[in-house]
């Protein structure tokens, strides 16, 4: 399977990545591998400073280069009471890491068998045997195996052995100096920093999911249809409030929103679960169940209960005319 994509999902010009699923399935380059391994959460300024990292080098030594990665964030079996919610899923990840022009991408399918698996036996099947390597590129921090035992020096041991060279890179540091991590973009989102959160992912916050049915107030009582987008739960959605966006169709054209994230306190006091509704500027027509791609471009405000349908008309109003005024400045940047 190949995949050629921008952040995203925009094309790219450049070469289709080809995807493996499971180390299996691969065929070692004769000439070698240059590796990196991770989750690749999010793929965001940090993962491409290392993937760069890893092309330079490979370039030089001519060998592929190689993204390891997993089906599924290893916490969800590995911890499932503390797994953390996904900033792309595998689809949206594949996507942005043929951006970064890799070669080739392996998908690991993360199991109870794989969490029991030592990091002397991954090296030997994914590194060794699967793919050849003569390079492998990772954060100093880079942990894995069962236990998390695996470290850069039991690489640097293993590669000495096996004919492999092993970077440790420093992480990738914000203006500010702190390091750029999945975890702090999550912290970002949750509290509803949507601009922070795309400084360090270097692109939009994306979510994706299915349109489907709602109680249909918008469109009949206040005259702002929406599309209600089911979004999987376990993906990191931002912090309940209302949203400057744009909406992807799967035509591929581009349309601003106004979206909000909540629980719709003025008609369901009660609820219990957030919906995320996109109100679509100048669009007419059907949306339901297909799929949508929402980007989070700006925060315009919390959410909050209104004492009636007016005077949530009319706050409505000063939103849409807020999404186009942040989406312009967005355009200007």
């Amino acid at each position: 399977m190949t995949v050629g994509a921008g952040p995203g999902g925009a094309p790219s010009n450049l070469l289709p990545m080809e995807v493996v699923i499971g180390p299996e399935n691969c065929a070692a380059p004769a000439r070698g591998s240059a590796v990196t391994i991770g989750a690749y959460d999010g793929v965001h300024i940090g993962h491409r400073h290392l993937i760069a990292a890893l092309r330079s080098m490979a370039e030089g030594r001519g060998l592929d280069t190689v993204v390891v990665t997993f089906d599924r964030h290893p916490a969800t079996v590995v911890r499932p009471e503390s797994a953390p919610l996904l900033l792309t899923d595998l689809e949206q990840k594949l996507e942005l890491l043929a951006s970064t022009g890799v070669d080739r991408t392996v998908v690991v399918p993360f199991d109870e068998l794989r969490a029991n698996e030592t990091a002397e036996d991954f090296v030997i099947e994914v590194l060794v045997e699967a793919l050849g390597a003569r390079l492998v590129v990772v954060g100093e921090d880079f942990h894995f195996g069962h236990g998390r035992k695996g470290n850069v020096t039991l690489l640097s041991e293993m590669g000495a052995r096996h004919g492999f060279e092993v970077v440790g890179l420093g992480l990738e540091a914000d203006t500010g100096g702190e390091a750029v991590s999945s975890t702090r973009i999550r912290r970002l989102l949750a509290e509803g920093d949507v601009r922070g959160a795309a400084r360090l992912l270097g692109r939009h916050h994306q979510v994706r999911g299915m349109v489907v049915g709602g109680d249909g107030r918008g469109g009949t009582d206040l005259g702002y249809p929406t599309a209600n987008v089911d979004v999987p739960a376990t993906v990191a959605l931002p912090g309940e409030g209302i949203y400057a966006c744009r909406y992807e169709r799967p035509d591929g054209s581009v349309h601003g929103s106004a979206v909000s994230f909540g629980r719709r306190p003025t008609f369901h006091p009660d609820a219990v679960a957030p919906l995320l509704e996109a109100f679509l500027l100048d669009f007419d027509g059907d949306l339901y169940e297909e799929q949508a791609r929402v980007s989070f471009v700006e925060r315009l405000r919390d959410d909050r209960r209104f004492p009636g349908a007016d005077e949530l008309v009319a706050q409505m109003a000063l939103d849409v005319a807020a999404a186009r005024a942040a989406l312009a400045a967005d355009d200007a940047c």
